[in-house]
């Protein structure tokens, strides 16, 4: 299927979310922060002075839906391609023809290229002498990154535009209006009832071709009433649609900023937060070996000494997944997020180990001091290795004033104890021990 072909949305055998395809920016729904009234990118599509832009989002959120809008709209001649079947001979030569085109008709060429991440560096390259000279128009759509996925020299050429995922009441607008034209649903007679539509909607989570193939498998598949009427009731809906979409990719930027977001809730102390971040990673089926081992990093970074059993809270989890396995160590991972999320929080190991590695990589490298060297092996006593040291445990409170660093860092103080949960002791105890040093 020609996904910019006008008679598609014509044929009532394409699916619903192409036949309800907006041919024009007053029928397309969602995206007012970049297409509302006023803005800049709805003024160069209504304009016909669209430069090279790259449009960002989730699926289903309308990036080849507004190209199709482009497409007609402009004056210039709208060319597209997929990036997983176009190979760099195609590319070159729509390069070519983009350049007569220009120079002996004065017209625009507007290149659209789905799932444009899929170009490698090579096909990529091939774009950019036009895209820099005005050849043509590049229009890329990525449900990726665009900063991790392409060419930061196609990048800094082009304007990016990134498309959020559908509100609820946008998906109600797409829906309702599938739902009474005669390109959609119109000509069929059914009743969808608010339950069953609400349930539509949040299962689509943000996609509009998620709702609309959802929406028209169920009416096409109920079996009319005595009066001829498809009634849809939340029980259809439900058996329609009987999982909700999560996105999540793995290998892209959401695997990244869900778990920022559970890392934030854990340091920021909500257990409901971070239980929540948790179940969309176990329902995205993330590798759960990678939850843990954030669990691990962050009990010592963002708890540390604060609650020094946050770290073996985290270890019991590892230790439970390996031994138990999901879904049953789903449980004990749970509690060491729910220890950890409420434990006090202390960043101060990090904060020390990070000031000693700085200062060892920035300052000389002194000897061993004389009374701290190993005077076990043979010859070392006659060395003087040891000679001086003094056996902690031989004194009151097993504490005696010695040095432990060198002469050129001995005024240095890596472990700054804060004043949270027990780590408030240790900073009472340390502060005792540096009160006997100056005494």
């Amino acid at each position: 299927m020609d996904l910019f072909d006008h008679s598609e949305l014509k044929d009532k055998h394409a699916p619903l979310a192409v036949r309800m395809r907006p041919e024009s920016l007053e029928q397309y729904v969602g995206q007012e922060h970049i297409l509302g009234e006023g803005k800049l990118l709805r003024r160069a599509i209504t304009e016909d002075l669209l430069r090279s832009i790259i449009l960002y989002g989730p699926p289903g959120v309308g990036k080849t839906t507004l190209a199709y809008v482009i497409s007609q709209t402009t004056k210039g001649v709208f060319v597209d391609v997929s990036a997983t079947t176009t190979g760099v001979a195609e590319l070159k030569k729509l390069m070519t023809q983009a350049r007569e085109r220009r120079a002996y008709y004065g017209q625009r060429t507007i290149l659209f290229v789905d799932e444009i991440q899929r170009l490698n560096k090579g096909q990529q390259d091939v774009l950019l002498p036009a895209v820099e000279l005005g050849d043509l128009i590049l229009i890329g759509a990525t449900t990726e990154n665009p900063y991790f996925e392409v060419n930061a020299a196609l990048l800094s050429r082009s304007q990016i535009y990134e498309l959020k995922p559908l509100t609820d009441q946008d998906l109600h607008s797409v829906a309702n209006l599938a739902l009474i034209s005669p390109r959609g649903l119109g000509e069929i007679a059914c009743e969808v009832t608010p339950e069953a539509l609400q349930h539509f909607v949040q299962v689509a989570n943000g996609d509009a071709r998620v709702l609309l193939n959802t929406l028209e498998f169920a009416v096409l598949t109920t079996v009319p009433n005595n009066e001829g009427v498809r009634e849809v009731d939340l029980a259809v809906a439900e058996e329609a649609a009987q999982a909700q979409r999560v996105r999540y990719d793995k290998s892209g930027d959401q695997h990244y900023d869900v778990i920022s977001a559970f890392i934030k809730s854990l340091r920021g102390s909500d257990p409901d937060a971070a239980l929540y971040w948790y179940a969309r990673m176990v329902y995205a089926n993330e590798d759960p070996r990678f939850i843990v081992r954030r669990l691990l990093v962050h009990a010592a970074e963002d708890v540390g000494m604060a609650d020094p059993n946050a770290l073996l809270m985290a270890q019991a989890a590892a230790f439970s997944l390996e031994w138990l396995g999901m879904p049953e160590a789903r449980i004990p991972i749970a509690q060491a997020i729910i220890y950890i999320a409420t434990a006090p929080k202390s960043n101060s190991v990090i904060t020390a180990v990070d000031h000693a590695l700085q200062v060892v990589e920035t300052t000389r490298a002194e000897p061993v001091p004389q009374h701290l060297r190993d005077s076990h092996y043979p010859g070392a006593a006659k060395l003087g290795h040891g000679l001086g040291y003094h056996y902690p445990h031989d004194y009151p409170h097993h504490y005696v004033v010695q040095d432990y660093l060198p002469e050129n860092v001995q005024d240095r103080k890596f472990y700054q104890p804060s004043d949270q949960g027990r780590e408030k002791i240790i900073k009472e105890r340390l502060e005792y021990f540096e009160n006997l040093k100056k005494r």
